[in-house]
Formats: structure tokens, C-alpha cells, sequence
């Protein structure tokens, strides 16, 4: 899982990703420079530092998510190009974006438009999104129309299902609808997974407040698919490069149960549909990620495919009733134990074992 940290120059992106990762990116770049840095981060979560607790294993493995700090956006792009080149490829291998919006007043820090908008500025990075995929679905349908009428290769029939699929776009990027709120078959999602269009992917907003400051009033037109949050950047920053023990006792002192970071962090995770399931055992404590949906074998093929290809059962119990347990002793006793088959959809925060034979 890959999320773009994206915004405004001088809204925070850097200090927000130095905040993910403990790092020291320099930050106040120039948005003229077509830079990307990226991390891997683990996904918080307590169920898993109590099932390591449990069963004291080897090794604790969190979920993980990859955030890419993606320089270089400044929504200026025209509106016969949209946006080109490097950026344009680097946004579309994103699978979601976290927006990063610009809240709090600096007087040492100019906002490019001058003032303090998070509104606007939010508007803008829409607007940004919406032009370029209305560039890219205008060629498109021009190329779409002209196979149709000169024929002589695909089903006309199949070709004219795509052109009515294109225009349905068209007409809800016109009206200023990101793609993202609108539905589509199973069949429209195939057609469209190769394109990349940038309206179509979730989208965390974060708003970048200074200390003290309430979070601005957002009630978005399209809230599919899109969800916020806010926090401190620069205090987020300055815990996550303290030393742990010095960071507990700061957030001990100020009264703080986790750093929103943890809750920004968590909430990406679910804004991209996805669910963790877990693998237990002396060696090893593992958090695995999944889509919403999957099977039990497609839950096996995340671990590997021998799993997926020579599936046979998947012994099943859910976290809770492992806690309530205290053991996977007891919770066999106490029958809370079940073998599922292939058609078993995997549930949040699933304890899985898979039986297979190859």
C-alpha cells in the first residue's frame, strides 16, 4: 500500500512525512523541484503488542504502509497539458493521497496565495485533480469515438459500453465531481484500473494546525472516499524524532493517550478498504494486510502462494475471543476454535492458521 503526501508548497508535507518517519528531510524545498522521498511505516496497532505479550515470540511484525513526500504539485497546472511528465507518474502509482492542508499562521513562512485558506486551498488541489482527468478522459473518448466509427477491430458493441462509461466521467468531472464519489460495476472498475485517473483515488485531508489551534469546519459536497483529520506537524515532528522513553514521558506530561499521527496513520489504512488479519506463534507475531472481502485463500496467498494454490481449511478464531481466552489452550477447550473453507470471508482482526497440502 502506497498514499502520496501531496499539498501546497509550504503547507507541511515534509515535516508531515519527517513525523511518519522519525526523519530529518529538509524541509521548505522550493515546489519547483520534482522530488520524491519515501518510507515504509508500521501500522499501529495495540492487538498486536498484546498478542506478542501472549505469545512472546521471536519476532513482532506491525502491517505496513508506504508514504511517498511527492514535491513539485502547486495547482497551476494549464488546461490543455494538465499535469505532465515525472509528477503525473509518480501521482498515478499512488493507490490514495494524503492531503496535506495548511491551517496554521507563520509569519516566517509565506503561504504561496498569501493568505491563510484552508478552503481554498483544499478547492484548489481538487480542482487540480479534476482538470487533469478531464484532459486525459477527453482524448480518450475522441480516441474511443474514432474506433467506433471506423470499425474493423474490437465488438462495436463493447466499444460504445466504454464511450458511455467516458462520458459518464466527462460530465461528473464538468460539473467539478471528483470520480471517487461517483459508483461503478465490477466490469466499469476492470476498464478504468489501468488509467490512473487522480479524482478516482481516496484521499485523507490533513489539516496543519499550530498549537492550541481548533481544526477548521469541512463538511466536503463528496465525501465518498474521502476522510480528515488534524494535527500539530511540527510537534508530531519533534516527538517522533525524541528517543522513545523521553517521548512517552512528553506525552505522559501533556496528557496525550497516542500521537494523532498514530490515528492518521490508521485511518489511510482504512481509507484504502483494507483490513489486518493476524498470524500467531512462538516464532513469529504477524499483522497481515488484506482487501475488505478476501476469502480465506486469498488471505493464504498473502502469506504465500503454496498457501492460496494448496488451500485446504483455514483454522479460525476472532482476537477477541483469543484475549478472552488467554490461550489458544483454553480457546480450543472452549470450542472457540473453527475450521472455515474456500468461500469464508475473512473478518478484521481474524486469527488465521491454513491447513494446505501441494
Amino acid at each position: 500500500m502506497q498514499l502520496g503526501i501531496i499539498g501546497l508548497p509550504q503547507s507541511g508535507k515534509t515535516t508531515l512525512f519527517n513525523a511518519l518517519t522519525g526523519g530529518s528531510v529538509p524541509t521548505g524545498a522550493g515546489s519547483s523541484r520534482m522530488e520524491v522521498h519515501t518510507a515504509v511505516v508500521d501500522v499501529p496497532d495495540e492487538r498486536v503488542d498484546r498478542l506478542s505479550a501472549m505469545f512472546k515470540p521471536r519476532k513482532t511484525i506491525y502491517a505496513k504502509v508506504t508514504y511517498a513526500d511527492i514535491a513539485g504539485l502547486d495547482g497551476s497546472s494549464s488546461a490543455e497539458k494538465g499535469i505532465s511528465g515525472q509528477l503525473l507518474n509518480h501521482l498515478q502509482q499512488m493507490e490514495g493521497f494524503i492531503l496535506v492542508i495548511r491551517a496554521f499562521e507563520n509569519d516566517m513562512v509565506i503561504h504561496p496565495n498569501d493568505t491563510i485558506d484552508p478552503l481554498r486551498d483544499i478547492s484548489i488541489m481538487q480542482s487540480e485533480f479534476i482538470l487533469n482527468d478531464l484532459i486525459a478522459i477527453e482524448r480518450k473518448l475522441e480516441r474511443l469515438k474514432d474506433e467506433h466509427r471506423k470499425g474493423g477491430g474490437r465488438d462495436k458493441s463493447i466499444i460504445q459500453r466504454e464511450i458511455t462509461l467516458f462520458e459518464r466521467l466527462q460530465e461528473a468531472l464538468e460539473n467539478e465531481t471528483p470520480l471517487r464519489a461517483l459508483e461503478f460495476s465490477d466490469e466499469e472498475n476492470r476498464v478504468l484500473s489501468g488509467f490512473g485517473f487522480l479524482s478516482l483515488k481516496p484521499m485523507l485531508v490533513v489539516f496543519n494546525l499550530h498549537e492550541g489551534q481548533a481544526a477548521p469546519a469541512f463538511e466536503p459536497t463528496h465525501p465518498q472516499n474521502l476522510a480528515q483529520v488534524s494535527l500539530q506537524g511540527k510537534l508530531e515532528m519533534d516527538i517522533a524524532q525524541l528517543p522513545a522513553e523521553e517521548a512517552a514521558m512528553f506525552l505522559e506530561e501533556y496528557g496525550i493517550q497516542e500521537p494523532s499521527l498514530n490515528r492518521m496513520i490508521r485511518l489511510s489504512y482504512d481509507l484504502l478498504g483494507l483490513q489486518s488479519f493476524f498470524t500467531v506463534g512462538e516464532d513469529e507475531v504477524r499483522a497481515w494486510t488484506v482487501r475488505t472481502g478476501a476469502t480465506a485463500p486469498q488471505a493464504a496467498g498473502v502469506i504465500h502462494s503454496d498457501l492460496e494454490k494448496g488451500f485446504i481449511r483455514a483454522e479460525t478464531i476472532t482476537y477477541e475471543d483469543l484475549i478472552t481466552c488467554g490461550s489458544m489452550a483454553e480457546a480450543r477447550s472452549q470450542g472457540k476454535l473453527r475450521l472455515e473453507g474456500k468461500n469464508y470471508l475473512v473478518q478484521e482482526g481474524d486469527i488465521l492458521h491454513i491447513r494446505f497440502n501441494l
